[in-house]
């Protein structure tokens, strides 16, 4: 029996960052990573290529931190508590391109994020929508939320004082956009997806706006998926719908 459940933005989140905006799409029947053609496959690699070289346009100096797409997101991680040396999933990818090491191909889901991520300098992540347990909620908590990181078979728990996206049943995604956990990260055979983009800089608002249009556009062309919402979350507009 479906529940409506909703994204909810906490007041807490806009007291630390009022000029947010976080592009949201609910989609599902996406192709799984089976059911993708080759050809297609092979498009969303030229595509994530394409972005490694577009990338280059943010990286105006060699020191990582000093490009402007990477300073507001290490500013923003002194805003709240964080393990030592957490660094926002944009940094991560434009380091590699910074370092003449190109983001490679995982999966098509995978590559499709990161090339838009690449193309337009924003963190962007997905989850598996049948996964969320209650509303989803970004804010600060006040820690103790059960999370088991990608890759590591132990529970790592938020801390007290942390942004996170968290549903009833524990954290999703730590710090932004910096750790995806186990129980909710889109798998190979994920169908129902929400896939979220974050955008500090309220100069760039029309530029997320953009994205959001183009990712949905090639949601649908190569993963066949159905766009049942899309909004642009902001301090006027703090909750959306995500399952009816």
């Amino acid at each position: 029996m479906w529940h409506m459940q909703k994204f909810i933005a906490e007041q807490s989140f806009w007291d630390l960052f009022p000029d947010a905006s976080i592009g949201i799409l609910v989609v599902r029947n996406m192709k799984t990573a089976d059911e993708i053609t080759a050809a297609d496959r092979e498009v969303i690699v030229n595509l994530l290529r394409t972005s490694n070289a577009q990338a280059d346009q943010y990286l105006e100096s060699n020191t990582i931190s000093e490009n402007s797409v990477v300073a507001i997101w290490r500013d923003a991680y002194r805003r709240f508590k964080t393990k030592k040396g957490v660094r926002c999933s944009l940094e991560s990818l434009l380091k590699r391109v910074l370092k003449g090491n190109p983001v490679g191909s995982i999966t098509p889901s995978v590559d499709l994020y990161n090339a838009l991520s690449l193309k337009y300098a924003f963190p962007v992540g997905g989850e598996d929508v049948d996964s969320f347990v209650g509303n989803v909620r970004l804010g600060i908590t006040e820690g103790g939320d059960a999370f088991q990181p990608i890759g590591e078979d132990a529970d790592d728990p938020t801390l007290a004082g942390e942004l996170c996206y968290r549903d009833d049943a524990g954290a999703i995604c730590r710090c932004f956009n910096w750790r995806d956990g186990v129980r909710t990260a889109l798998q190979d055979d994920s169908r129902n997806a929400i896939l979220i983009t974050e955008n500090l800089d309220p100069a760039r608002r029309n530029e997320l706006d953009t994205m959001v249009d183009e990712f949905a556009r090639l949601l649908q062309t190569y993963f066949g998926a159905e766009i049942v919402a899309r909004e642009i979350i902001d301090r006027d507009n703090p909750e959306m719908i995500i399952v009816p």
